[in-house]
């Protein structure tokens, strides 16, 4: 991405100004988009990759996941420690490293067992991002008061970059072959691993000198301590369980459902899903622009119930759906306002609670309350979708939403969130 084209996207994404006060805003938006471009186009071309090439079940689609989560789940505590006792850049230097590898590899096998290892690195490859990157920017900008505002520019920048990377890299496996492009994708996150090790600094982060090990047991006690007695983080705990299980399975079973529904094969179903996930994302932008100042503070809550009630419309529009036209139009629903919408603001009412010391490992936390969902709730709806019908899978989907909705709308919080 040149400067221009970078200056451009920078002033649709943020707010004017937000990136001018420190050149760390920037690096940062700059390397969400560009991971956002490589692993959202590369999992376009994986998901029908695994239907169309390696041929896997609705089943064995949702056991993928279920697996990469159970072993995502093992390693995202041990990651977040890593991050908050050692260094939160080279936590995500590892992270491209191991998210690099995992891409490439997967262009290169086909059966169901290759394919789960390659999906496990990939999935393991995300604990050691997922929070080193908000408690990078938190402590390295040091200004509490714009780090909301820093964390939804980045969001919409992900969405951004996610639309490009769409476009580009489903238009290269249009134009070439899948396992190709899958391959191609995975070295270009690798080199990504450049930019992060060379551009992020590390000025007001304190590494654990001396035992490290003791050092790595105390800040997960504390983190522990932390979740324990903050109402506010339980609930919002309890919500990313139900949310990303429910996403999580719908992402992996959509594709399947679109194509059952009479998705043309002509062109590529790569273009039309291609196209859907571009509108999708857009349109996720759009919204997290417009409720920029709802997503954060008093309104978070209530946000976060209308997005999950939202998620029941999109996944029973889905299940009920007789033709692509609807289909494609709750998918679009889902993908740009149910999953971008959540998962911003969880991340906000995280960081608003947790303290520097233990930022990442309590994100890590987070994250780990999103595999155990994708774990438990994974496997239930794969068992349904195994033993019944497609639709009532995503029916299984617009259930755990629902509870998702009800449990934010009823839970008075009495330590902040609101």
């Amino acid at each position: 991405m040149n400067h221009l084209t970078f200056r451009r996207l920078n002033r649709w994404t943020c707010p004017a100004g937000l990136a001018k006060g420190a050149e760390m805003v920037a690096v940062l938006i700059r390397w969400t988009w560009a991971r956002a471009v490589l692993h959202n186009g590369w999992w376009l071309v994986t998901s029908v990759y695994l239907v169309l090439d390696a041929g896997l079940t609705p089943a064995q689609l949702v056991l993928v996941g279920s697996v990469q989560s159970v072993f995502a789940l093992i390693f995202e505590v041990p990651a977040g420690v890593f991050a908050d006792t050692i260094s939160r850049k080279w936590s995500l230097v590892i992270s491209q490293v191991l998210m690099g590898t995992a891409m490439l590899t997967t262009g290169l096998v086909t059966s169901f067992p290759l394919l789960l290892g390659t999906q496990v690195l990939w999935g393991i490859s995300w604990t050691f991002a997922s929070g080193s990157d908000i408690a990078w920017i938190t402590d390295e900008l040091d200004q509490p008061a714009r780090i909301p505002a820093v964390i939804a520019c980045a969001a919409r920048a992900q969405l951004t970059g996610a639309a490009t990377g769409l476009v580009a890299v489903g238009g290269l496996a249009w134009a070439t072959r899948r396992d190709v492009t899958i391959v191609i994708a995975g070295v270009a996150m690798l080199s990504l691993a450049l930019y992060v090790a060379l551009r992020f600094t590390e000025h007001n982060f304190v590494p654990a000198r001396t035992a490290r090990w003791s050092a790595s047991w105390t800040t997960f006690r504390r983190g522990l301590a932390l979740v324990r007695r903050s109402r506010a983080i339980l609930l919002i705990f309890a919500a990313t369980f139900l949310v990303n299980g429910a996403s999580d399975a719908a992402g992996r079973l959509s594709d399947r459902r679109l194509l059952d529904l009479g998705l043309p094969r002509t062109p590529d179903p790569i273009v039309w899903f291609t196209a859907l996930g571009v509108l999708g994302l857009v349109f996720g932008a759009l919204m997290l622009r417009i409720v920029a100042h709802r997503i954060d503070g008093r309104h978070a809550r209530t946000s976060y119930a209308l997005a999950a009630a939202v998620g029941v419309l999109s996944m029973l529009l889905l299940a009920a759906a007789r033709d692509p036209v609807v289909g494609a139009a709750a998918v679009v629903l889902m993908a740009g306002l149910v999953t971008p919408l959540t998962r911003v603001i969880s991340t906000l009412w995280v960081n608003a609670r947790t303290t520097a010391d233990i930022r990442a490992t309590t994100h890590s936390m987070l994250a780990q309350l999103e595999y155990l969902g994708e774990i438990v709730c994974g496997l239930g709806i794969a068992l349904i979708a195994r033993l019944t019908s497609l639709p009532l899978a995503l029916t299984g989907c617009a259930l755990l939403f629902a509870a998702t909705a009800v449990l934010m709308r009823q839970v008075t919080d009495h330590d902040g969130a609101t």
